[in-house]
């Protein structure tokens, strides 16, 4: 791994340390979320919450889950900001090397994510996750780690890790996970325990660092106790002041970085042209209500029409493990000879899929129109094909 920065998390830790007010956050997908662990307090992101709290209990702590399951860094670059940002985080641990794929443009999507964390008003400290399939051992984590390792943010990963374990027979995998994926109680522990690790081994050198100036300084000096205090952690780069002027401007992006600012457009932000879709009027209640704030299509011919400006666009769309599910057919530009199908039957059976199918990338920035029309399946009943939205960079 390249040269790690730790300067953010451990101006966390010293604020944590002296009585602050700190907000940890978790942004990522399903295991993040909580899936497969009994109740939310056995999750690896609340087992470390709580390490936080008891190992600064002088601190005020807040936490902030924004799991969604089944969703990558693509759909994670677009809500960013409504379920993680705004509510202006010290430390983010980032988790979605599991629903990534390992290519090129997940990269990129991810590269977008810690670019948009890092440069955030309230600077938070950033740790990148590397969940793993443990039957196979695959991730994401060798682009996700060097987009990291590019901007000096350190990574836990479980494939270097627990994984190892696994295959070294220390654990059997049915131990962990019933599904080689997602981790059962004991193995949400032993995620959690890989990261608090992690984060002592930070806070046993960043006592023994100060610790250490603290003693030259008075050798040195001579100075009065509160004196070598300040002294020391200016010296350690430690004082919140000094961490920020210190914070240099993040370096060229690694990719074409389309997705910094991706834009993500439900009812609320874009009045497509209706015909025969409607704009769905139930509430969203809470980052989790995901099959909200769309536009429904219940009957063939049905039609919905977008203009946005962006150079790329893809489709949120439900798939349903509910059958028959109706299908749409998409014309991008006009260009009806390369119309494509959105199907709303979804194969798996762990529950209806927000599925996001990128239709333009790295195409000419400029006005792209953008129809769907429901198809004539022939089914007497169907459940209808709900957009949930655009997402646009």
């Amino acid at each position: 791994m390249e040269r790690i920065d730790l300067t953010r998390i451990r101006e966390c830790m010293r604020r944590a340390d002296e009585g602050g007010e700190l907000t940890i956050a978790f942004f990522g997908g399903s295991i993040t979320q909580g899936c497969a662990a009994s109740v939310h307090e056995k999750t690896y992101s609340y087992r470390v919450f709580e390490w936080w709290k008891r190992t600064f209990p002088k601190a005020e702590f807040r936490y902030v889950n924004a799991g969604i399951g089944g969703t990558t860094s693509h759909f994670g670059a677009a809500r960013i900001v409504p379920d993680l940002l705004m509510y202006q985080p010290d430390l983010a641990v980032i988790d979605f090397s599991v629903n990534d794929g390992a290519d090129d443009f997940f990269q990129e999507t991810y590269e977008g994510i810690l670019r948009r964390i890092l440069e955030w008003k309230s600077k938070p400290a950033v740790l990148v996750l590397n969940h793993v399939f443990y039957d196979t051992g695959e991730n994401a984590q060798q682009y996700h780690n060097a987009a990291a390792d590019w901007y000096h943010v350190p990574h836990v990963s479980m494939r270097d890790t627990l994984y190892r374990k696994v295959e070294a027979g220390e654990y059997a995998m049915e131990e962990l996970t019933g599904d080689a994926l997602h981790p059962n109680d004991q193995g949400h522990e032993l995620v959690a325990e890989e990261i608090i690790a992690f984060f002592r081994q930070v806070w046993e050198e960043t006592r023994a660092r100060e610790g250490n100036v603290q003693k030259e300084a008075a050798q040195e000096a001579g100075l009065r106790r509160e004196d070598v205090q300040k002294e020391a952690a200016q010296k350690a780069g430690l004082q919140e002041a000094d961490a920020q002027k210190e914070d240099s401007p993040l370096p060229p992006p690694m990719t074409e970085n389309a997705y910094e600012f991706a834009s993500r457009l439900t009812i609320r932000e874009i009045s497509p042209e209706l015909a025969g879709f409607r704009a769905d009027t139930e509430e969203k209640t809470g980052h989790l209500d995901l099959f909200k704030n769309g536009w429904i299509g219940k009957r063939p011919g049905d039609k919905i029409r977008f203009q946005v400006t962006a150079s790329c666009i893809a489709l949120q769309y439900r798939k349903s493990v509910s059958k028959p599910a109706l299908r749409a057919k998409l014309v991008l530009d006009g260009n009806r000879g390369e119309a494509r199908i959105l199907d709303g039957n979804f194969e798996e059976d762990w529950g209806d899929c927000l599925y996001l199918e990128p239709i333009l990338h790295h195409g000419d920035h400029g006005k792209h129109s953008i129809e769907l029309e429901i198809l004539d399946d022939g089914a007497e009943t169907a459940v209808p094909f709900y957009l949930v939205s655009l997402i646009t960079a």
